[in-house]
Protein backbone atom coordinates (compact mmCIF):
# COMPACT_ATOMS: atom_id res chain seq x y z
CA UNK A 1 0.00 0.00 0.00
CA UNK A 2 1.37 3.17 -0.77
CA UNK A 3 -0.37 5.03 1.78
CA UNK A 4 0.60 5.19 5.78
CA UNK A 5 -2.26 4.71 8.04
CA UNK A 6 -1.91 5.84 12.27
CA UNK A 7 -4.90 3.78 12.64
CA UNK A 8 -5.05 0.95 10.07
CA UNK A 9 -9.10 0.34 8.81
CA UNK A 10 -9.64 -3.59 9.33
CA UNK A 11 -10.48 -2.91 6.15
CA UNK A 12 -7.20 -2.24 4.20
CA UNK A 13 -9.64 -0.63 1.60
CA UNK A 14 -12.30 1.34 3.43
CA UNK A 15 -12.02 4.79 2.38
CA UNK A 16 -10.80 4.83 -1.11
CA UNK A 17 -12.68 5.15 -4.09
CA UNK A 18 -12.34 2.72 -6.72
CA UNK A 19 -12.59 4.29 -10.07
CA UNK A 20 -15.41 3.49 -11.46
CA UNK A 21 -14.48 0.18 -14.62
CA UNK A 22 -14.59 2.44 -17.86
CA UNK A 23 -13.57 -0.29 -20.75
CA UNK A 24 -16.06 1.80 -23.68
CA UNK A 25 -16.07 0.57 -26.85
CA UNK A 26 -13.70 -2.16 -28.22
CA UNK A 27 -11.69 -1.22 -31.55
CA UNK A 28 -11.11 -3.31 -34.89
CA UNK A 29 -7.55 -3.17 -35.64
CA UNK A 30 -6.81 -3.75 -39.38
CA UNK A 31 -2.89 -5.02 -39.49
CA UNK A 32 -0.18 -6.33 -42.30
CA UNK A 33 0.75 -9.22 -41.35
CA UNK A 34 3.73 -9.58 -43.98
CA UNK A 35 6.10 -6.96 -45.30
CA UNK A 36 3.12 -4.86 -46.47
CA UNK A 37 0.61 -4.35 -49.34
CA UNK A 38 -1.22 -7.15 -48.53
CA UNK A 39 -4.31 -5.20 -49.18
CA UNK A 40 -5.08 -3.85 -46.26
CA UNK A 41 -6.66 -0.95 -47.88
CA UNK A 42 -9.23 -3.11 -49.22
CA UNK A 43 -10.06 -4.65 -46.31
CA UNK A 44 -10.48 -1.26 -44.52
CA UNK A 45 -12.54 0.37 -46.99
CA UNK A 46 -14.86 -3.41 -46.97
CA UNK A 47 -14.99 -2.33 -43.46
CA UNK A 48 -15.57 0.84 -43.21
CA UNK A 49 -18.92 0.81 -44.62
CA UNK A 50 -20.22 -0.36 -41.61
CA UNK A 51 -17.98 1.62 -39.25
CA UNK A 52 -18.94 5.20 -37.08
CA UNK A 53 -15.32 6.03 -37.28
CA UNK A 54 -12.17 5.15 -39.16
CA UNK A 55 -8.70 6.04 -38.05
CA UNK A 56 -4.87 5.73 -38.96
CA UNK A 57 -2.39 5.74 -35.77
CA UNK A 58 1.51 5.61 -37.61
CA UNK A 59 3.22 5.96 -40.41
CA UNK A 60 3.54 8.05 -43.45
CA UNK A 61 3.29 8.94 -46.92
CA UNK A 62 5.63 6.11 -47.26
CA UNK A 63 2.52 3.63 -47.21
CA UNK A 64 0.23 3.34 -50.41
CA UNK A 65 -3.15 1.77 -50.84
CA UNK A 66 -5.02 1.14 -53.86
CA UNK A 67 -8.66 1.27 -53.39
CA UNK A 68 -11.43 0.36 -55.66
CA UNK A 69 -15.03 1.50 -55.27
CA UNK A 70 -17.62 1.32 -57.74
CA UNK A 71 -15.16 1.16 -60.75
CA UNK A 72 -13.03 4.25 -59.28
CA UNK A 73 -9.33 3.64 -58.37
CA UNK A 74 -8.26 5.82 -55.13
CA UNK A 75 -4.37 5.58 -54.45
CA UNK A 76 -4.09 6.91 -50.51
CA UNK A 77 -0.59 7.06 -48.58
CA UNK A 78 -1.08 9.67 -45.71
CA UNK A 79 -5.12 9.46 -46.32
CA UNK A 80 -6.65 6.49 -44.60
CA UNK A 81 -8.15 4.07 -46.69
CA UNK A 82 -11.25 4.52 -44.75
CA UNK A 83 -11.11 8.23 -46.08
CA UNK A 84 -14.24 7.19 -48.26
CA UNK A 85 -16.15 7.05 -44.83
CA UNK A 86 -17.02 10.59 -43.92
CA UNK A 87 -15.37 10.28 -40.43
CA UNK A 88 -12.29 9.55 -40.29
CA UNK A 89 -8.98 10.91 -38.34
CA UNK A 90 -5.35 10.72 -38.09
CA UNK A 91 -3.22 10.24 -34.73
CA UNK A 92 0.34 9.47 -34.45
CA UNK A 93 1.31 10.08 -38.23
CA UNK A 94 4.02 11.92 -39.32
CA UNK A 95 2.67 14.23 -42.11
CA UNK A 96 4.17 16.27 -45.32
CA UNK A 97 1.74 18.72 -45.63
CA UNK A 98 2.33 19.52 -49.12
CA UNK A 99 1.92 15.89 -49.52
CA UNK A 100 -0.99 16.05 -47.51
CA UNK A 101 -3.24 18.50 -49.73
CA UNK A 102 -1.82 17.17 -53.08
CA UNK A 103 -3.26 13.82 -52.09
CA UNK A 104 -6.78 15.27 -50.99
CA UNK A 105 -7.00 17.37 -54.06
CA UNK A 106 -6.25 14.67 -56.31
CA UNK A 107 -9.00 12.27 -54.79
CA UNK A 108 -11.45 15.02 -54.90
CA UNK A 109 -11.26 15.10 -58.59
CA UNK A 110 -12.29 11.52 -58.26
CA UNK A 111 -15.27 13.04 -56.79
CA UNK A 112 -14.42 12.15 -52.92
CA UNK A 113 -15.20 14.70 -50.60
CA UNK A 114 -13.24 14.92 -47.10
CA UNK A 115 -15.20 15.92 -44.31
CA UNK A 116 -13.45 15.68 -41.13
CA UNK A 117 -9.53 15.23 -40.81
CA UNK A 118 -7.94 15.32 -37.88
CA UNK A 119 -3.75 15.50 -37.26
CA UNK A 120 -1.49 15.77 -34.04
CA UNK A 121 2.04 14.95 -35.33
CA UNK A 122 3.32 16.90 -37.96
CA UNK A 123 5.88 15.95 -40.65
CA UNK A 124 8.76 18.56 -41.62
CA UNK A 125 11.14 18.48 -44.92
CA UNK A 126 13.59 15.89 -44.09
CA UNK A 127 13.24 14.16 -47.30
CA UNK A 128 16.47 15.40 -48.51
CA UNK A 129 17.77 13.96 -45.67
CA UNK A 130 16.38 10.99 -46.04
CA UNK A 131 18.11 10.75 -49.90
CA UNK A 132 21.43 11.99 -48.19
CA UNK A 133 22.02 9.44 -45.93
CA UNK A 134 21.04 6.47 -48.73
CA UNK A 135 23.61 7.92 -50.77
CA UNK A 136 25.99 7.73 -47.65
CA UNK A 137 25.22 4.05 -46.60
CA UNK A 138 25.86 3.51 -50.37
CA UNK A 139 29.30 5.19 -49.76
CA UNK A 140 30.45 3.44 -46.33
CA UNK A 141 28.71 0.25 -46.58
CA UNK A 142 28.08 -0.70 -50.03
CA UNK A 143 24.58 -0.86 -49.45
CA UNK A 144 21.30 0.86 -48.80
CA UNK A 145 18.31 0.80 -46.50
CA UNK A 146 15.97 1.11 -49.65
CA UNK A 147 13.50 3.65 -48.54
CA UNK A 148 11.13 5.35 -50.03
CA UNK A 149 12.87 8.75 -49.27
CA UNK A 150 9.64 10.51 -47.90
CA UNK A 151 11.40 11.36 -45.09
CA UNK A 152 10.10 9.14 -42.55
CA UNK A 153 13.05 8.03 -40.66
CA UNK A 154 14.71 11.58 -40.07
CA UNK A 155 10.88 12.82 -38.82
CA UNK A 156 11.06 9.92 -36.63
CA UNK A 157 14.56 10.67 -35.39
CA UNK A 158 13.68 14.29 -35.11
CA UNK A 159 10.82 13.20 -32.55
CA UNK A 160 12.63 10.81 -30.21
CA UNK A 161 15.69 13.82 -29.95
CA UNK A 162 12.64 16.11 -28.97
CA UNK A 163 13.74 18.17 -31.55
CA UNK A 164 10.55 17.74 -33.98
CA UNK A 165 7.83 19.76 -34.72
CA UNK A 166 4.35 19.20 -34.20
CA UNK A 167 0.72 19.82 -35.32
CA UNK A 168 0.22 22.15 -32.32
CA UNK A 169 3.46 23.92 -32.64
CA UNK A 170 2.46 24.82 -36.19
CA UNK A 171 -1.06 26.28 -34.57
CA UNK A 172 0.22 28.06 -31.43
CA UNK A 173 2.79 30.74 -31.57
CA UNK A 174 4.14 31.20 -35.06
CA UNK A 175 6.96 33.21 -34.01
CA UNK A 176 8.04 30.41 -31.86
CA UNK A 177 7.58 27.52 -34.41
CA UNK A 178 9.88 29.68 -36.54
CA UNK A 179 12.58 29.57 -34.05
CA UNK A 180 12.32 25.88 -33.47
CA UNK A 181 12.09 25.43 -37.30
CA UNK A 182 15.11 27.66 -37.89
CA UNK A 183 17.12 25.31 -34.96
CA UNK A 184 16.14 22.03 -36.68
CA UNK A 185 17.41 23.27 -39.84
CA UNK A 186 20.62 24.45 -38.13
CA UNK A 187 20.72 20.65 -36.51
CA UNK A 188 20.50 19.30 -39.48
CA UNK A 189 23.00 21.63 -41.52
CA UNK A 190 25.56 20.69 -38.69
CA UNK A 191 25.31 17.19 -40.00
CA UNK A 192 24.93 17.78 -43.75
CA UNK A 193 26.99 19.79 -45.11
CA UNK A 194 25.15 19.35 -48.68
CA UNK A 195 22.07 20.07 -47.08
CA UNK A 196 20.63 23.90 -48.33
CA UNK A 197 17.27 25.12 -47.10
CA UNK A 198 15.28 28.07 -48.15
CA UNK A 199 13.95 28.95 -44.79
CA UNK A 200 12.37 31.68 -45.32
CA UNK A 201 10.52 30.58 -47.90
CA UNK A 202 9.85 27.02 -46.05
CA UNK A 203 8.12 29.19 -43.58
CA UNK A 204 6.33 31.09 -45.51
CA UNK A 205 4.76 28.06 -47.19
CA UNK A 206 4.24 26.53 -43.58
CA UNK A 207 2.00 29.47 -42.24
CA UNK A 208 0.00 28.32 -45.11
CA UNK A 209 -0.48 25.16 -44.43
CA UNK A 210 -1.02 25.65 -41.42
CA UNK A 211 -3.85 28.04 -41.87
CA UNK A 212 -5.43 25.83 -43.95
CA UNK A 213 -5.21 22.98 -41.57
CA UNK A 214 -6.42 24.77 -38.87
CA UNK A 215 -10.02 24.13 -39.48
CA UNK A 216 -9.22 20.13 -39.60
CA UNK A 217 -7.63 19.51 -36.22
CA UNK A 218 -8.69 18.53 -32.88
CA UNK A 219 -6.73 16.93 -29.68
CA UNK A 220 -6.93 13.38 -30.37
CA UNK A 221 -7.06 11.95 -26.91
CA UNK A 222 -9.90 13.56 -25.76
CA UNK A 223 -11.82 12.93 -28.91
CA UNK A 224 -10.90 9.36 -28.87
CA UNK A 225 -11.90 9.08 -25.56
CA UNK A 226 -15.55 10.37 -26.03
CA UNK A 227 -15.70 8.24 -29.19
CA UNK A 228 -14.90 5.24 -26.93
CA UNK A 229 -16.97 5.91 -23.91
CA UNK A 230 -19.94 7.76 -25.29
CA UNK A 231 -22.98 6.56 -27.50
CA UNK A 232 -21.99 2.66 -28.97
CA UNK A 233 -19.86 3.44 -32.03
CA UNK A 234 -18.43 0.81 -34.50
CA UNK A 235 -14.39 2.00 -34.56
CA UNK A 236 -11.81 0.87 -36.89
CA UNK A 237 -8.09 1.23 -37.07
CA UNK A 238 -6.12 1.35 -39.87
CA UNK A 239 -2.38 0.42 -39.46
CA UNK A 240 -0.03 1.22 -42.29
CA UNK A 241 3.14 -0.68 -42.95
CA UNK A 242 3.31 -4.48 -41.53
CA UNK A 243 4.69 -6.30 -39.20
CA UNK A 244 7.90 -7.69 -40.69
CA UNK A 245 8.92 -3.42 -40.90
CA UNK A 246 8.01 -3.02 -37.80
CA UNK A 247 10.98 -0.47 -36.24
CA UNK A 248 11.28 -3.24 -32.82
CA UNK A 249 9.87 -6.06 -34.17
CA UNK A 250 10.57 -6.34 -37.94
CA UNK A 251 13.56 -7.49 -40.12
CA UNK A 252 15.67 -4.60 -38.50
CA UNK A 253 17.43 -2.20 -40.02
CA UNK A 254 15.31 -2.96 -43.33
CA UNK A 255 11.92 -1.77 -41.61
CA UNK A 256 10.21 1.25 -40.93
CA UNK A 257 10.54 3.87 -38.32
CA UNK A 258 7.17 3.38 -36.36
CA UNK A 259 5.18 0.61 -34.95
CA UNK A 260 3.02 -1.07 -37.17
CA UNK A 261 1.91 -3.73 -34.72
CA UNK A 262 -0.99 -3.67 -32.27
CA UNK A 263 0.87 -1.76 -29.73
CA UNK A 264 1.17 0.92 -32.15
CA UNK A 265 -3.05 1.60 -32.44
CA UNK A 266 -2.31 2.52 -28.39
CA UNK A 267 0.56 4.65 -28.93
CA UNK A 268 -0.38 6.29 -32.20
CA UNK A 269 -3.93 6.66 -30.83
CA UNK A 270 -3.79 7.15 -27.02
CA UNK A 271 -6.11 4.20 -26.68
CA UNK A 272 -5.88 1.84 -23.42
CA UNK A 273 -5.27 -2.26 -24.71
CA UNK A 274 -8.42 -2.44 -22.93
CA UNK A 275 -10.55 -1.43 -25.85
CA UNK A 276 -8.52 -3.47 -28.43
CA UNK A 277 -11.16 -6.00 -29.83
CA UNK A 278 -10.91 -7.67 -32.57
CA UNK A 279 -7.36 -7.50 -34.47
CA UNK A 280 -7.45 -8.65 -38.14
CA UNK A 281 -4.36 -9.53 -40.21
CA UNK A 282 -3.82 -9.11 -43.94
CA UNK A 283 -1.80 -11.67 -45.71
CA UNK A 284 -1.45 -12.16 -49.88
CA UNK A 285 -1.76 -15.91 -50.48
CA UNK A 286 2.12 -15.63 -51.33
CA UNK A 287 4.45 -13.04 -50.16
CA UNK A 288 5.92 -9.87 -51.48
CA UNK A 289 8.55 -7.36 -50.50
CA UNK A 290 9.36 -3.68 -51.78
CA UNK A 291 13.36 -2.97 -51.12
CA UNK A 292 16.09 -4.50 -49.61
CA UNK A 293 16.45 -7.44 -46.77
CA UNK A 294 16.30 -10.87 -46.48
CA UNK A 295 13.30 -12.71 -47.84
CA UNK A 296 13.91 -16.56 -47.66
CA UNK A 297 10.58 -17.58 -50.22
CA UNK A 298 11.20 -15.11 -52.58
CA UNK A 299 11.77 -16.72 -56.46
CA UNK A 300 14.04 -15.16 -58.42
CA UNK A 301 12.80 -17.17 -61.42
CA UNK A 302 9.52 -17.85 -64.02
CA UNK A 303 7.20 -18.33 -61.09
CA UNK A 304 8.24 -15.00 -58.70
CA UNK A 305 8.30 -13.13 -62.89
CA UNK A 306 4.49 -14.78 -63.47
CA UNK A 307 3.64 -13.83 -59.71
CA UNK A 308 4.81 -10.39 -60.03
CA UNK A 309 3.04 -9.65 -63.50
CA UNK A 310 0.02 -11.31 -62.52
CA UNK A 311 -0.25 -9.44 -59.41
CA UNK A 312 0.16 -5.91 -60.67
CA UNK A 313 2.95 -6.10 -58.23
CA UNK A 314 4.68 -2.12 -57.97
CA UNK A 315 4.68 -0.28 -55.30
CA UNK A 316 1.71 2.46 -54.81
CA UNK A 317 4.29 4.61 -53.19
CA UNK A 318 7.31 3.56 -55.09
CA UNK A 319 6.54 2.74 -58.14
CA UNK A 320 9.43 -0.10 -57.62
CA UNK A 321 8.58 -4.05 -58.97
CA UNK A 322 7.60 -5.49 -55.40
CA UNK A 323 9.57 -9.17 -55.00
CA UNK A 324 7.84 -12.20 -55.14
CA UNK A 325 8.12 -15.43 -53.52
CA UNK A 326 6.32 -18.36 -52.13
CA UNK A 327 3.86 -17.66 -48.67
CA UNK A 328 6.06 -18.16 -45.47
CA UNK A 329 3.86 -19.41 -42.97
CA UNK A 330 6.55 -18.88 -40.56
CA UNK A 331 6.54 -15.13 -40.82
CA UNK A 332 2.55 -15.27 -40.53
CA UNK A 333 3.34 -17.32 -37.10
CA UNK A 334 5.31 -14.55 -36.00
CA UNK A 335 3.53 -11.59 -36.49
CA UNK A 336 0.65 -13.39 -34.91
CA UNK A 337 2.63 -13.99 -31.74
CA UNK A 338 3.17 -10.47 -31.49
CA UNK A 339 -0.40 -9.33 -32.61
CA UNK A 340 -2.65 -12.21 -31.42
CA UNK A 341 -4.70 -11.88 -34.51
CA UNK A 342 -8.40 -12.99 -34.18
CA UNK A 343 -8.59 -13.40 -37.93
CA UNK A 344 -7.38 -13.43 -41.17
CA UNK A 345 -7.88 -12.25 -44.32
CA UNK A 346 -6.23 -13.35 -47.09
CA UNK A 347 -5.68 -11.84 -50.62
CA UNK A 348 -5.19 -12.03 -54.08
CA UNK A 349 -5.99 -15.95 -54.04
CA UNK A 350 -6.78 -15.41 -57.91
CA UNK A 351 -3.29 -14.42 -59.01
CA UNK A 352 -2.37 -18.08 -58.22
CA UNK A 353 -5.03 -19.80 -60.48
CA UNK A 354 -3.18 -20.32 -63.35
CA UNK A 355 -0.14 -22.20 -61.52
CA UNK A 356 0.60 -25.80 -61.85
CA UNK A 357 1.47 -26.48 -58.21
CA UNK A 358 2.08 -23.84 -55.30
CA UNK A 359 4.44 -24.30 -52.19
CA UNK A 360 3.69 -23.33 -49.27
CA UNK A 361 6.95 -22.06 -46.95
CA UNK A 362 6.02 -24.17 -43.20
CA UNK A 363 9.32 -24.05 -41.50
CA UNK A 364 13.44 -22.70 -41.53
CA UNK A 365 16.67 -24.98 -41.82
CA UNK A 366 19.94 -24.06 -40.56
CA UNK A 367 22.44 -26.99 -41.62
CA UNK A 368 19.33 -29.44 -42.00
CA UNK A 369 18.06 -28.63 -38.45
CA UNK A 370 14.36 -27.01 -38.05
CA UNK A 371 14.96 -23.82 -35.75
CA UNK A 372 12.23 -23.27 -33.86
CA UNK A 373 11.31 -19.76 -34.35
CA UNK A 374 11.79 -16.86 -36.53
CA UNK A 375 15.27 -15.75 -36.34
CA UNK A 376 15.98 -11.72 -34.66
CA UNK A 377 19.16 -11.83 -36.32
CA UNK A 378 19.20 -10.52 -40.54
CA UNK A 379 22.71 -12.64 -41.51
CA UNK A 380 21.18 -15.99 -39.70
CA UNK A 381 17.34 -15.16 -41.70
CA UNK A 382 19.85 -14.74 -44.88
CA UNK A 383 21.01 -18.16 -44.53
CA UNK A 384 17.68 -20.49 -43.83
CA UNK A 385 16.55 -22.67 -46.14
CA UNK A 386 13.17 -23.15 -46.57
CA UNK A 387 10.70 -26.25 -46.01
CA UNK A 388 7.95 -26.31 -48.25
CA UNK A 389 4.27 -28.09 -48.25
CA UNK A 390 3.70 -28.51 -52.23
CA UNK A 391 -0.24 -28.30 -53.39
CA UNK A 392 -1.77 -28.82 -56.97
CA UNK A 393 -3.26 -25.66 -58.35
CA UNK A 394 -6.48 -25.66 -59.19
CA UNK A 395 -5.98 -23.89 -62.50
CA UNK A 396 -9.66 -22.04 -62.98
CA UNK A 397 -10.56 -18.53 -62.48
CA UNK A 398 -11.60 -17.95 -58.98
CA UNK A 399 -12.36 -13.85 -59.56
CA UNK A 400 -15.79 -14.41 -60.23
CA UNK A 401 -16.20 -16.72 -56.92
CA UNK A 402 -18.41 -14.61 -54.32
CA UNK A 403 -19.01 -17.61 -52.05
CA UNK A 404 -17.25 -20.47 -50.08
CA UNK A 405 -18.43 -22.91 -52.28
CA UNK A 406 -17.74 -21.00 -55.51
CA UNK A 407 -14.13 -21.87 -55.17
CA UNK A 408 -12.46 -25.18 -56.07
CA UNK A 409 -11.92 -27.50 -53.94
CA UNK A 410 -8.31 -27.50 -53.94
CA UNK A 411 -8.48 -23.81 -53.68
CA UNK A 412 -10.68 -24.16 -50.61
CA UNK A 413 -7.82 -27.23 -49.27
CA UNK A 414 -4.78 -24.02 -49.99
CA UNK A 415 -6.80 -22.16 -48.00
CA UNK A 416 -7.60 -24.62 -44.98
CA UNK A 417 -4.35 -25.46 -44.72
CA UNK A 418 -3.08 -22.02 -44.51
CA UNK A 419 -5.65 -21.25 -41.64
CA UNK A 420 -4.75 -24.86 -39.62
CA UNK A 421 -1.01 -23.98 -40.10
CA UNK A 422 -1.51 -20.81 -38.17
CA UNK A 423 -4.06 -20.90 -35.91
CA UNK A 424 -6.08 -18.59 -36.94
CA UNK A 425 -9.31 -18.48 -38.49
CA UNK A 426 -9.61 -17.24 -42.37
CA UNK A 427 -12.19 -14.56 -42.35
CA UNK A 428 -12.38 -13.31 -45.90
CA UNK A 429 -10.66 -14.66 -49.33
CA UNK A 430 -9.83 -12.08 -51.90
CA UNK A 431 -10.34 -12.86 -56.02
CA UNK A 432 -10.36 -9.12 -56.90
CA UNK A 433 -9.33 -5.63 -56.84
CA UNK A 434 -12.74 -4.07 -55.54
CA UNK A 435 -14.50 -4.48 -52.76
CA UNK A 436 -17.10 -6.88 -53.95
CA UNK A 437 -14.44 -9.72 -54.20
CA UNK A 438 -13.90 -10.61 -51.03
CA UNK A 439 -15.44 -13.67 -49.68
CA UNK A 440 -16.63 -13.73 -46.64
CA UNK A 441 -16.36 -16.87 -44.38
CA UNK A 442 -18.24 -16.01 -41.23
Amino acid sequence: WAYAYTNPPSNPTQGLKRPRNETGNKVIVVLGAQWGDEGKGKVVDLLATESDLVCRCQGGNNAGHTVVVEGKEYDFHLLPSGIINPKSICNGVVIHLPGLFEEAENNEKKGLHLFCFYLSTVFDFHQVVDGIQETQRQATEGKIIGTTKKGIGPTYASKASRTGLRVCDLLGDFKEFSTKFKNLVEQYQSMYSSLTVDTESQLKKLKEYGERLRPMVRDGVYYMYEALHGPPKKILVEGANAALLDIDFGTYPFVTSSNCTVGGACTGLGIPPLNIGEVYGVSKAYTTRVGIGAFPTEQLNVTGELLQTRGHEVGVTTGRKRRCGWLDLVILRYAHMINGFTAIALTKLDILDVLDEIKVGVAYKINGKRIPHFPADMELLHKVEVEYETFPGWKSDTSAARKWNNLPQKAQNYIRFVENHIGVPIKWVGVGKSRECMIQMF
